[in-house]
């Protein structure tokens, strides 16, 4: 599984003292945020990046596999929040990407440039959501159709 940029952490702190000087106000602000919005969802390091809370699902390989329900990571030319968590069938970022300000988004990944691009009252509830509802469209029991 190599989608995401290796780094050189093997855990949350490590992953924290590895960004990159001009991310690291917006990864610790965001890292504190998702724990706020959610502190039932466990900060843990998971696949290169930072995993909050997780559920179980089978890969393409039928493997069982604990996935983050939300995750952060710095890429390259933004950030990223993950957000592995369906709503009616929908992914729940996808469903409220007009909401969630200047940002990029994806099925389930918002991208953000800088923090002042994201509403976070949406983000937060976006967040909240997906504590509720985790999983993946298609992911076994988690298909609401």
């Amino acid at each position: 599984m190599n989608m995401f940029k290796g780094v050189k952490a093997t855990n949350v702190e490590e992953y924290l003292d590895n960004v990159p000087a001009e991310r690291k106000d917006t990864i610790n602000f965001l890292h504190q945020f998702i724990q706020k919005a959610a502190p039932g969802l466990k900060p843990h390091f998971a696949y290169n990046m930072l995993g909050y809370g997780s559920f179980k699902y089978k890969n393409y390989k039928k493997e069982d596999m604990d996935w983050p329900i939300v995750a952060l990571a710095n890429q390259k030319n933004y950030v990223s929040v993950y957000v592995c968590a369906v709503d009616g069938g929908e992914y729940i970022a996808e469903k409220n990407k007009n909401k969630l300000g200047k940002v990029s988004v994806g099925k389930s990944c918002i991208r953000l440039k800088k923090l002042e691009d994201v509403n976070l009252n949406e983000l937060e509830k976006v967040i909240k959501l997906a504590a509720k509802n985790p999983g993946l469209v298609g992911a076994g029991e988690h298909k609401n159709k």
